[in-house]
């Protein structure tokens, strides 16, 4: 994930979770609101309870490889706020993917 793609300030996380819609599931809580900008941008949180600092690098990792593999099925201009849920710790990798999958085209669909 680039640096231009990334939502970095607290400000941005706030603005966009509080002004912001969202979709959730068990695995992830993805807050989105448009920015004015002309690419979209991800920010990825996950609570101290999910575990060390190891684990929650580990988790936020693996998140950014699934942003990055779906990079054609994101809406330009939009902002993403991606809360890792209890969820995401005990499941394998494909059902993570499968339903960030499933949470982007509820999004998508919300927006069209």
């Amino acid at each position: 994930m680039d640096k231009i793609h990334t939502v970095k300030h607290s400000r941005d996380f706030s603005n966009i979770i509080h002004n912001g819609k969202f979709v959730k599931n068990n695995f992830y809580v993805i807050y989105y609101k448009d920015n004015g900008l002309t690419n979209y941008r991800f920010g990825i949180s996950v609570s101290k309870k999910l575990g060390n600092s190891v684990h929650r690098n580990k988790y936020k990792r693996q998140m950014r490889f699934i942003i990055d593999k779906y990079k054609k099925s994101y809406q330009n201009s939009f902002d993403y706020i991606i809360i890792i849920r209890d969820g995401f710790i005990s499941n394998d990798f494909t059902l993570k993917d499968n339903n960030f999958v499933s949470l982007i085209d509820k999004i998508n669909n919300n927006i069209r």
